[in-house]
């Protein structure tokens, strides 16, 4: 029978990246997927095609309220979501086949299927239509990600009540729509459907969303979603639902004071977080052991208490990031290979692609002071930014925290336009253990907005010099 040096069940971001670099090193690989198409989560129903819809919604918002001020006039803006939709699918399809060609071209072989551990050197594939085959391997990764949670009085439908992958696929603009958590995946989806004309509403049981990002960044964000419509219902439990005249009616409770009342919506999107998907697949028949939340427990080289039976992203601990889960999957490739691989999580970006986006790495100024840290910050807004001005983009700022005694950059936090793909000369500053000197003597091209991560590293020491 034949023999691979590592089968991956799971196709999604830590599956395929890990497999294109195992067979880049040499390796026989195989990676079992139970779904048509490879990408897993991030590709089919998460990351890429909510970026579509948020892009394709601020252009509409552009259209509507921003264009006229440019000097552009339309005699009627219209929306055809069908036309929105089908341009997120297509644009979904290349993506995937474009995996499909990877694997060919690396000569990764593709199980269509349930994968399932039998034993350390054995993967069971059911196929769809029942049949079944062993897959004979020295190595073994489970990178099979995570589901949404599901709540017990909020059961998907995906059509009234819908998680994340119901809330990119609606038929038709909600008049009113209700989202239970204020993280990322709510905050991202609600804001496609409050600008394409619904009436939003976030409905958080902590005190603020974004707990764990910048405070000052979150603020910013708020401020903008409200100017847009959308409400916030902070430390608010929802305690129920029941239909109301084919519409979604939701039972709260406010905390601290304990006030009871309830809100209709015409769509729910439930978004309190997700939850490894492990069920299935045969933990227990090698005895691999998962933690108290029903992650994979694994050492510093991803390997589980079964030696030769790793496991990389969402199912383990840390942020359920795709490029988290893509490095880790080909830490695993290198460390078979080579017995060296390493991922530096002081460096994981964290994103939330609203408008304005907030982008951040490291630490924000109060983690590292907890951690009794004297820092220095930096802020600089983009309101002083000319490259800003022309594009009329000039909410926000850049937030640099260093070091005080070493200057060395710590973390870097940017709300505004933009603001994921200026963060990675941030990262890639940290990487090297840069200072805030350091970012601040580099050239940045005149009129960009990047000049204000300049800006915000000079003001680290108080020399900025615009503003």
């Amino acid at each position: 029978m034949e023999e691979f040096d590592l089968v991956i069940i799971g196709g999604g971001p830590g599956g395929y990246t890990g497999a294109i670099r195992a067979a880049q090193l040499g390796m026989k690989v195989a990676v079992v997927e139970k779904d048509k198409t490879l990408g897993g989560t991030c590709l089919n129903v998460g990351c890429i095609p909510s970026k579509v819809l948020l892009q394709s919604s601020e252009f509409y918002f552009e259209a509507l309220h921003d264009f006229d001020k440019h000097g552009i006039l339309f005699s009627e803006v219209k929306m055809n979501l069908d036309a929105m939709m089908s341009r997120k699918n297509k644009i979904v399809s290349d993506l995937t086949g474009g995996i499909d060609f990877l694997f060919k071209k690396n000569k990764i072989t593709r199980v269509l299927g349930f994968g399932k551990i039998t034993s350390t050197n054995t993967v069971e594939v059911t196929a769809q239509d029942g049949a079944k085959q062993t897959l004979n391997t020295k190595n073994i990764c489970i990178a099979t990600g995570s589901v949404p949670v599901e709540l017990p009085f909020l059961k998907f439908d995906e059509k009234k009540i819908v998680s994340s992958t119901g809330a990119l696929a609606l038929d038709s603009i909600p008049k009113e729509m209700l989202v239970v958590g204020g993280g990322v995946i709510g905050l991202e989806l609600g804001s496609v459907w409050a600008r394409l004309g619904s009436k939003v509403t976030v409905i958080e049981y902590a005190d603020k969303i974004l707990s764990m990002m910048d405070t000052d960044c979150v603020n910013t964000l708020v401020r903008s979603m409200k100017k847009m419509g959308v409400t916030f219902m902070t430390s608010t439990k929802v305690t129920g639902s029941k239909s109301a005249g084919g519409r979604v009616e939701l039972d709260f409770e406010t905390m601290p004071d304990g006030k009871k009342g309830t809100i209709q919506g015409d769509v729910v999107l439930v978004s309190t977080g997700r939850k490894p998907f492990t069920d299935g697949l045969g933990l227990e028949t090698v005895g691999i052991e998962k933690d108290e939340r029903g992650r994979v427990k694994t050492n510093d080289h991803y390997q589980t208490n079964v030696k030769n039976i790793f496991a990389v992203g969402d199912v383990i601990i840390g942020p359920m990031l795709a490029h988290k889960s893509e490095e880790e999957g080909v830490a695993v490739a290198e460390i078979i290979a080579t017995g060296h691989g390493h991922v530096n999580y002081n460096t994981v970006p964290s994103i939330v692609y609203t408008h304005p986006e907030i982008a951040s790495v490291g630490m924000t100024a109060e983690e590292a002071q907890a951690k009794g840290l004297e820092v220095n910050v930096g802020k600089f807004l983009f309101a002083a930014n000319g490259r800003a001005k022309a594009r009329g983009a000039t909410e926000g700022f850049v937030k640099i925290v260093a070091d005080k005694n070493t200057d060395r950059i710590l973390g870097g936090h940017i709300v505004g336009a933009g603001a994921s793909e200026m963060l990675g000369e941030i990262v890639v500053a940290m990487e090297f253990g840069g200072s805030s000197e350091d970012l601040a003597r580099s050239f940045h091209s005149h009129p960009t907005m990047s000049e204000v991560i300049r800006e915000a590293a000079l003001a680290v020491d108080k020399r900025q010099r615009q503003g």
